[in-house]
């Protein structure tokens, strides 16, 4: 009972701080990648609080066609880190090739996890604040067009219902299906 009375608490930490950060990171990856514009008090937050690690690995990294490599390799290294400790808290045993697949898969999740929770706020703002224009919804109208403009070019809007945010919200977990459980499982076969 001692050890979980202590390995519970410091697993919690480890998910929230982790988490919070890979978050940050990874909308920032994301909003320079949809090409967001950074003068948005938002985008200035995530540029400011992720730009300690990420200055001098930019300068070992270059961007490739318009990626910024730098952050995926540091969202890879800080899921890569919370996987380890984690282990090492609950006194588990790894190997290093079952644990990359994981830390792809989780970031994969993530990334779906964002766009989804994206979607259903454009959604809900949609409904309550037609027409308000804010950092919030300028931010998340930039994260998520790149989404629904292909599938609203394959499903326009039926009587000025748009259907894409629905159709999206229902790929997504089928992609977290058949993409992400099995790359996650990559690793137990590598065993």
């Amino acid at each position: 009972m001692g050890s979980a009375y202590f390995s519970n608490p410091a697993l919690y930490l480890i998910d929230a701080v982790f988490g919070l950060y890979l978050i940050a990171v990874m909308l920032r990856f994301l909003l320079q990648l949809v090409r967001a514009n950074f003068h948005n008090p938002i985008c200035q937050f995530l540029v400011k609080i992720t730009n300690p690690p990420l200055v001098p690995l930019r300068r070992i990294i270059p961007g490739f066609k318009g990626v910024d490599v730098a952050s995926l390799f540091l969202l890879f290294a800080i899921q890569l880190s919370a996987i380890l400790l984690k282990l090492l808290i609950l006194g588990q045993t790894f190997s290093i090739v079952v644990i990359i697949p994981i830390a792809i898969a989780d970031l994969l999740s993530l990334t779906l996890n964002i766009f989804m929770l994206a979607i259903l706020v454009q959604v809900v703002l949609s409904w309550v604040g037609q027409g308000v224009h804010n950092p919030i919804t300028t931010t998340i109208y930039s994260l998520t067009e790149p989404v629904l403009r292909p599938v609203r070019r394959l499903l326009p809007p039926i009587a000025g219902m748009d259907l894409s945010p629905l159709v999206v919200l229902l790929l997504i977990p089928l992609i977290k299906m058949m993409v992400i459980g099995p790359i996650s499982n990559l690793g137990n076969l590598l065993t």
